[in-house]
């Protein structure tokens, strides 16, 4: 993993649109990852990159808050699920936590979207929430950091 560079910013929004347009029919509508500002992620340098023969094939959006690492997305390339990758960016957003300081990881998907509910259960993460926003029934989801 590795902070994402400008000139990267139309290969992750690519990436976002393939990693997640199984799951416009799902929720009926384009998930809020597919309309992020990529460059804008990059240059708050919150946007980072896994690539493999300089292709990008994983992203993660991560954010620094006051008591928390708040994980605002997680893509990977289709093709490559099952291979790890996703456990390498949860790996990768915890180690961010711990340099950072902060004890805990909070994320939130899609009700609809259960292989991410099951993906981040696994992982961990206990559901703290359920609520419609903007139209959207999103669960919130957080994971206590064990002390090092």
């Amino acid at each position: 993993m590795r902070p994402a560079r400008p000139d990267e910013a139309e290969a992750i929004r690519a990436l976002v649109q393939r990693a997640y347009a199984p799951y416009v029919p799902l929720i009926g509508r384009r998930p809020a990852p597919m309309d992020d500002d990529f460059a804008a992620r990059i240059a708050q340098r919150q946007a980072h990159v896994m690539e493999r023969d300089g292709v990008v094939i994983a992203l993660a959006v991560i954010e620094a808050r006051a008591d928390h690492l708040w994980i605002e997305n997680l893509a990977v390339e289709p093709g490559l699920h099952g291979g790890g990758i996703g456990r390498a960016l949860l790996a990768f957003a915890e180690a961010e936590a711990r340099r950072l300081g902060l004890p805990e990881l909070r994320l939130l998907t899609n009700a609809r979207m259960e292989r991410n509910r099951a993906v981040y259960a696994r992982a961990g993460f206990r559901e703290t929430e359920e609520r419609e926003e903007h139209g959207l029934h999103r669960v919130y989801m957080a994971r206590r950091l064990n002390p090092a």
